[in-house]
């Protein structure tokens, strides 16, 4: 079943992290290495069963190819998932002992932050194999990634305004953002800034009233963030929020967030094309905090990282135009961008060669 599985979605390998002793149930998804060595961080999440945690980290590697490609990055797409609470079950025991599960694929995958990790535990993982990013600045590393996440996000919001309205003004216009973590709140601060009307709303109400209190946003219920007059709809917490249930409660016209997987199903992404709704495909749109860690490969520059944010904004310009030419939705726009760029640089690796494990300079010792 499994095998079938991996047949349908093209993933090249899947590995089963056990030790019980450390308590770690993990799963590291390949999905593609032709571009380059798997990148894509790792999540932590109290998963019902184990085959929602495999269908996950099935979804998230997938994602994470493509968004490596239409980013012009010269990595492939891998993913992994940590099964535990991260409130209760982190130790530096789990994460050492992930972290040799990293090392042992030689550098095929390499690993960094996502939902539930934050850059304490990167450390642990760092301790055991070089093969992992978005660690400490002392390390030569980047440290938190959530910030270039929202920068990025924001590139892709003024491309969509661009695109719509035929302006960048951030400003003149007002955001529903659903979730305000680390990405979220960050995010929320860009707007804010900016001097933009935001609705906020999240599962932590600590994080709600910090957005209210330092940002002057305005909260609202978890199931009514799809209901206010906001002219973009943020979705930046975890996937699927856009579907048949959610779709004629969003008044919205442009869909721009953070968050991945957002449209629950294609089907979905067909509609909002028809009602007019922009939708600023996500993979495009959160590339940022891949970029920036993806420049510790070869010795980290903020400066650098910064500039290099700023491709998000063609990027999706690229994908609009694309869509607008040949009328198709946006999502398939970007699919097409994505899988294209695979193909070509495909064509020029000799099957022999293989995938060379990345350098990494500037790192003080574990």
């Amino acid at each position: 079943m499994l095998f079938e599985t991996l047949a349908k979605t093209g993933h090249e390998e899947v590995v089963y992290c056990h030790n019980k002793d450390a308590g770690l149930k993990a799963i590291i998804a390949i999905h593609n290495t032709v571009l380059g060595p798997a990148l894509g961080g790792t999540r932590m999440w109290p998963y019902a069963t184990e085959q929602d945690a495999l269908n996950d980290v099935l979804r998230l590697s997938r994602g994470m190819t493509y968004k490596a490609a239409v980013s012009g990055l010269n990595l492939g797409g891998g993913k992994a998932v940590i099964i535990g609470d991260p409130g209760q079950d982190k130790s530096e025991a789990l994460f050492r002992a992930f972290g040799r599960f990293v090392n042992s694929l030689g550098g095929r995958y390499i690993t960094a932050e996502d939902v539930g990790i934050d850059v304490n535990d990167m450390e642990h993982v760092f301790r055991e194999t070089e093969f992992v990013t978005g660690v400490h600045q002392v390390h030569g590393g980047s440290g938190d990634p959530s910030p270039f996440t929202a920068y990025g996000t924001l590139q892709g919001l003024m491309a969509a305004l661009q695109f719509k309205h035929d302006n960048e003004d951030v400003g003149n216009y007002s955001y529903a953002v659903q979730g305000v973590g680390h990405v979220g709140m960050e995010f929320v601060k860009l707007l804010r800034e900016r001097g933009a009307k935001v609705w906020v709303t999240d599962m932590n109400k600590a994080a709600v009233q910090r957005a209210v209190d330092e940002y002057g946003c305005e909260a609202v219920g978890l199931d009514e963030i799809y209901d206010v007059p906001a002219d973009v709809y943020s979705p930046t917490a975890l996937g699927g929020t856009i579907n048949e249930n959610t779709i004629d409660r969003i008044k919205a016209k442009i869909i721009c967030g953070a968050a991945n997987n957002q449209l629950a199903t294609d089907a979905i992404g067909d509609e909002l094309q028809k009602r007019g709704v922009l939708y600023a495909p996500d993979y495009a749109v959160n590339a940022g905090g891949l970029m920036n860690v993806s420049l510790e490969i070869d010795g980290y520059n903020r400066e650098r990282a910064m500039r290099m944010m700023r491709t998000i904004y063609y990027n999706l310009g690229r994908i609009f135009e694309i869509s607008a030419r040949d009328n198709i939705p946006t999502y398939k726009a970007a699919d097409h961008m994505a899988e294209e760029r695979i193909e070509a640089i495909g064509k020029l690796r000799l099957p022999h060669l293989g995938v060379q494990a990345p350098r990494f300079q500037g790192r003080s010792g574990r």
